[in-house]
Parts: C-alpha cells; sequence; structure tokens
C-alpha cells in the first residue's frame, strides 16, 4: 500500500486514537454496571444495569470495535511502521482483531442472554476487566512501542539499505 499523505494520516490517527479510547470508555462503563448488577442485592437494579449494558452494546460496541479494527489497519498499512515490521504493531493487530471479534461474537450476546434473564452474572465482570486490560495494555506498547522489529522487518530493513547507492 502506497504512504498516506500527511493530513490523511494525521486525520485517520485522530479517529483511530478517538474510537481506541472510546472502546477503552466503553469497557469502563460496562464493568461499572456489570459489578453492579452483580454485588446488587436489589433485582430490578440488576435488570436495568444489564439493559444498559445492553444500550451499549447495541449501539456503540461493534462499531467502535470495527472502526478501531479498521482504523488502526489502515495506519499501519499506509506508514512506514507497516503491518508486520515492527512487533508492537503485529501484537497490537492481533489483540484487537481477537478483542473485536470476543466483542461481537461472544459478549453482546452474553449481555442479550443477561438482559433477558435479569440475574447476577460473574462473566459480565470478567469479560470487560479483560477487555480494559487488553486495550491499556494495547495503549502502553503504543506509546511505548517495545520489541524492536519482525523477522520481516528486519529483512525489509536489510534489502532497503543494500539498494542505497553508496556516497563517494
Amino acid at each position: 500500500m502506497k504512504h498516506l499523505q500527511r493530513p490523511a494520516r494525521r486525520a485517520l490517527l485522530v479517529v483511530h486514537v478517538a474510537v481506541s479510547v472510546s472502546w477503552l470508555g466503553l469497557s469502563v462503563g460496562l464493568l461499572a454496571l456489570g459489578i453492579t448488577a452483580y454485588t446488587t442485592g436489589d433485582l430490578s437494579l440488576t435488570e436495568a444495569a444489564y439493559r444498559a449494558m445492553k444500550v451499549f452494546a447495541d449501539w456503540l460496541l461493534a462499531p467502535v470495535a470495527v472502526v478501531t479494527l479498521a482504523s488502526g489497519l489502515v495506519l499501519s498499512l499506509g506508514t512506514p511502521w507497516g503491518l508486520a515490521r515492527h512487533r508492537w504493531v503485529w501484537t497490537k493487530f492481533w489483540i484487537t482483531l481477537a478483542t473485536a471479534a470476543a466483542t461481537v461474537f461472544a459478549l453482546r450476546p452474553e449481555i442479550e442472554h443477561a438482559a433477558a434473564a435479569g440475574t447476577p452474572d460473574p462473566s459480565l465482570v470478567v469479560a470487560p476487566t479483560v477487555s480494559m486490560v487488553a486495550y491499556l495494555f494495547m495503549t502502553a506498547i503504543s506509546v511505548l512501542k517495545p520489541w524492536g522489529l519482525t523477522r520481516r522487518g528486519r529483512r525489509l530493513r536489510l534489502s532497503a539499505s543494500s539498494r542505497k547507492p553508496l556516497d563517494g
């Protein structure tokens, strides 16, 4: 893929950061509602918390997950970072793919089930906790950029440096 021009790259980066932070915020909100539903003795509060979680799941979770994945993919392919050149980018891609799939195919149906049943469900405390930890981890590696190049990244760097003309 051709590298993105600076204005497009910057706009896409803003979109990516905004939706990624939104996904983290949704997880924190879902965790608060899940803890409330699980720990309260008031069945009507449990039902209300799960109905609120369902609103988030129905309207926000899937679109935010998909836009996060898509914007990250386009950014990685349209910048020198590449998708499989740096371990931190590659790791973020796979974690984002896994959490997006879990969000769409496991968390949303579980919230739907809990909202219909209205009884405390410990998985709706565990799932947002796991996703929140994953998003915080991805935020940290985005800032720190650890681990260096992948094997493919080293190979590409070596071939690029061997093609440069020698000064002389």
